[in-house]
């Protein structure tokens, strides 16, 4: 049974993939992870490899009951708002916040694939066939680990629906396709709102508030350095403002991670990695009506938005 196994990734797209080979899912707004169950014991770890069975305890004991003696799952841990939405926001609540130990009982773990199964690699086998053999591990399991549903629908209109219902949007995924890690094509990700990772480099203070900040400053991946791609004022309650200007003002840096120009503008070391909404891209690259969702954990290995 291998340690761990690179996760596979979905690859943005602009509008859902037509034919019958094609099936889709709801995207869920969580924490992506692995469930390794051995003979012993259960192990639960995050995109970059990370030990989180602690902090998910609940999930783990649900893991023990499921009857194989081996078995990888892959998917996505999340919190359900009261319309039975995942809530991002209120999954890190439940952590603790960004660096936090509390144990998320709240969480339930959405299982969107298995990679290996009482000492099987599965991994080369079409996702048809994966997914056959995750429906009769999960067939009687609604507790801490649910099956995430596959919807039998035109992807156009179930894009539509999701969107409608205040979704992030759907997966779809090639059924005739091994699991192979990275980002290969074989899953895309469909969004009814853009959401990406981005590198916090520095605030602009508040000048409402003492003690808080206005905005963040956010820069995205090229190559090798940083690009200034705009900042982000809403999305935060008070408490939190204040919070982020707390963190960063623990990483001073001497001169700026970007190439940006403003005044009273506070910069910070690039080492925190914020998850921000977005509907467009103005003509000069920035992001337009930004709205903060919440910081990333390094452990969760962010996927910083890269430009081409």
């Amino acid at each position: 049974m291998p340690d761990r196994i690179e996760p596979c990734l979905a690859l943005l797209a602009a509008k859902p993939p037509k034919g019958d080979d094609w099936a889709f899912e709801i995207k869920w707004d969580g924490y992506r992870l692995a469930i390794h169950v051995e003979p012993t014991t259960v192990r639960i770890l995050t995109r970059g490899g990370h030990d989180w069975t602690t902090r998910f305890s609940g999930i783990a004991e649900a893991a023990r009951d499921l009857g194989a003696a081996t078995m990888i799952l892959d998917g996505e841990a999340v919190v359900l708002d009261d319309q039975g939405r995942s809530d991002f926001g209120a999954l890190q609540n439940a952590l603790g916040g960004r660096g936090g130990k509390r144990n998320a009982a709240a969480a339930i773990f959405y299982a969107f694939d298995l990679l290996y199964l009482d000492g099987h690699d599965i991994t080369r086998m079409d996702q048809a066939e994966r997914r056959a053999l995750l429906e009769d591990v999960l067939s009687d399991s609604d507790g801490n680990i649910r099956l995430s549903e596959e919807i039998d629908a035109d992807g156009e209109l179930l894009m539509q629906s999701a969107c409608e219902h205040g979704l992030e949007g759907i997966i779809a995924k090639h059924r005739h396709r091994p699991y192979r890690s990275g980002r290969t094509g074989d899953w895309l990700k469909i969004k009814c709102v853009q959401s990406e990772s981005f590198v916090v480099v520095g605030y602009e203070p508040s000048t409402t508030m003492p003690g808080a900040i206005a905005s963040l400053l956010l820069a995205a991946q090229k190559g090798n350095s940083l690009v200034y791609v705009g900042s982000v004022g809403t999305g935060f309650k008070d408490s939190v403002a204040r919070d982020l200007k707390k963190q960063l003002d623990q990483m001073p840096i001497a001169r700026p991670p970007v190439a940006i120009k403003g005044k009273s503008l506070v910069f910070a070391r690039p080492e925190l990695v914020a998850e921000v909404e977005f509907r467009a891209w103005t003509n000069d690259g920035k992001l337009r009506h930004a709205s903060y969702k919440g910081l990333k954990d390094k452990a969760d290995a962010a996927d910083i938005y890269e430009l081409d």
